[in-house]
């Protein structure tokens, strides 16, 4: 696909999480230019923090092989950020629909807890994605900061869309930032915000079947004069 042909509207309306990708991995001429296009994120006094690292290969399949191993033993998560607060309320409800909707597609039952075990070791495995995005910034930095980080993730997450490919914006790819660092050869000193499996997407995987949709408006966006 050309980005030049998909407008904003469309890759905003277009891009959703993917979990299951194809056994093809990206050429390097449209990473070049996908990672470039999402340089042009805005930042605080365009200090652009954001720093990238996109694992494939022999660097892509080890991260996986550790993670897979220290999930499947049951090895504490060490993530250099606190998790995701208990959501309630709306906002749970929201959280509990989608759950419903991806292992509703899925085929997996509410009490059947091995299916949702294979699901949710799933996401260490990358969703058999050939390429997978690490992102992270100075641990120095403070909220303010992530903030522009997160217009960057954005900015990468619709510009994979522009140009044809599948992602899936992971919180779990934090929960080892040490391997991470380890085995890509990432600073001490540099924060793992999260990681973003990509590539071209499976069809035919039940998962790529789910759809969310967004509330009202009037719920998100008052208007005043």
């Amino acid at each position: 696909m050309n980005a030049d042909s998909i407008t904003l509207a469309d890759a905003l309306k277009q891009r959703r999480s993917v979990r299951g990708f194809l056994d093809k991995p990206v050429p390097q001429a449209v990473l070049d230019e996908v990672f470039s296009l999402a340089q042009h994120a805005p930042s605080n006094c365009n200090i652009q923090p954001w720093q990238v690292w996109v694992a494939s290969g022999r660097s892509r399949d080890a991260l996986r092989e550790r993670m897979v191993d220290k999930v499947s033993r049951g090895v504490p998560f060490e993530p250099d950020y606190d998790s995701l607060p208990r959501f309630e309320g709306v906002y749970r409800d929201r959280q509990v629909d989608c759950a419903m909707e991806l292992y509703g597609s899925m085929g997996i039952a509410r009490e059947d807890r091995e299916g949702r075990r294979r699901a949710e070791l799933r996401n260490f495995q990358l969703f058999d994605a050939p390429h997978v995005a690490f992102i992270g910034m100075e641990k120095q930095f403070g909220v303010t900061v992530a903030l522009d980080v997160g217009m960057y993730i954005q900015s990468l997450l619709l510009t994979l869309s522009a140009y044809g490919l599948g992602a899936c914006a992971q919180g779990s790819m934090r929960y080892y930032p040490a391997d991470v660092r380890e085995i890509l050869g990432i600073p001490d000193s540099t924060a793992i915000v999260l990681g973003i499996s990509f590539g071209y997407e499976d069809p035919d995987i039940a998962a790529n079947k789910t759809r969310v949709g967004r509330v009202p408006l009037q719920d998100s966006v008052r208007f005043s004069d």
